[in-house]
């Protein structure tokens, strides 16, 4: 069973479009990056499976029930570390977690849990004497709660130093071990690309890409860089190599060669190499990093007619809470 399916998923806010027509499966115990700029429709979405926002056109369904229909009984089976959480400043750590385990009707541990989360210490310590990263470790806490089957986290690691970026990501492998699913939307691209299993990106509403990052890079266009360690210095016109099908350009330099090329070149490049007699030592290909192909995948111009600014798209998304009021 799917954990996550969406359906022509739309959200308009009057003339703003913050999501269109978006179809999306993400199956159970995968760990799924979900990218886009600022305002791309992330947490647009992510208030849609949680209820918080009704969509224009479409359905999303979460483990297996409506979103919309069926929201109390998806909320007890999800965990969710929200972008824009709130703890109670006059309230400890432990209570957070009781209050989440009274709330789920679990028999959880919660000193289990915030040892888990590395604040354990601070237990009795009211919260709003927390750092900004204490505060996220606490709210992680109170998403893994009764060992959900779908944890959405939105900027899990924000505030976060590395040590504690590093828990996180240990943490999202563990519960996809355990059977869970992770919707992990981020826009620090390390991170996503250390766990996730596959990824979506979203560019102004629109899903422009769902693959792995493997994938990704398999299905870009650009070139990649070809690096050849030669058993002497290239002593020939680079411009044979330049002359091969979908070579960009050649740099020698040393006894090596930089091959700015198609991927399906390589090939033929080593093969060339080898015919001016030269011995090939070693060669290796610099892949696209998550960064470049987040740029390649996000990066363009639209018509103005066409295009919708961020400023208008983060507006809107901040819109979306008093409008799920509204609705109700």
């Amino acid at each position: 069973m799917a954990s996550i399916e969406l359906s022509g998923l739309t959200k308009h806010y009057g003339g703003v479009v913050a999501l269109q027509d978006v179809d999306l499966t993400v199956g159970e115990g995968e760990i799924f990056g979900f990218l886009g700029p600022n305002g791309a429709g992330k947490s647009t979405t992510i208030n849609m499976l949680l209820d918080f926002v009704r969509p224009t056109a479409g359905t999303a369904t979460v483990l297996g029930m409506d979103a919309q229909r069926d929201s109390l009984a998806v909320r007890q089976r999800v965990g969710v570390l929200p972008d824009g959480y709130h703890v109670y400043d006059r309230l400890t750590g432990r209570q957070h977690v009781q209050f989440a385990i009274e709330s789920k009707g679990a028999d959880d541990d919660p000193d289990a849990i915030l040892e888990r989360v590395g604040i354990l210490d601070a237990a009795d310590r009211k919260a709003g004497g927390y750092s900004k990263g204490m505060k996220q470790r606490l709210v992680l806490a109170m998403a893994l709660v009764g060992e959900p089957d779908l944890l959405i986290l939105d900027e899990p690691t924000t505030g976060l130093d590395p040590r504690g970026a590093r828990d996180v990501r240990e943490i999202v492998r563990e519960e996809a071990e355990r059977g869970a699913t992770v919707f992990f939307s981020s826009h620090i691209l390390e991170q996503v690309q250390a766990v996730c299993d596959r990824v979506g990106i979203l560019r102004e509403g629109e899903l422009v890409a769902v693959d792995s990052i493997d994938g990704l890079r398999n299905a870009m266009t650009t070139d990649a860089l070809l690096m050849v360690t030669l058993d002497r210095p290239f002593e020939d016109d680079v411009s044979l190599l330049e002359t091969i099908a979908g070579v960009t350009s050649v740099t020698a330099e040393g006894s090596g060669l930089a091959v700015q090329c198609a991927n399906g070149a390589k090939t033929g490049v080593i093969d060339v190499i080898e015919e001016l007699d030269y011995s090939v030592q070693d060669f290796k290909t610099e892949e696209a990093s998550l960064e470049e192909l987040f740029m390649a995948y996000t990066d363009g111009d639209r018509p103005d007619s066409e295009a919708t600014s961020d400023v208008e798209r983060e507006t809107a998304t901040q819109d979306a809470v008093a409008e799920a009021e509204v609705e109700r």
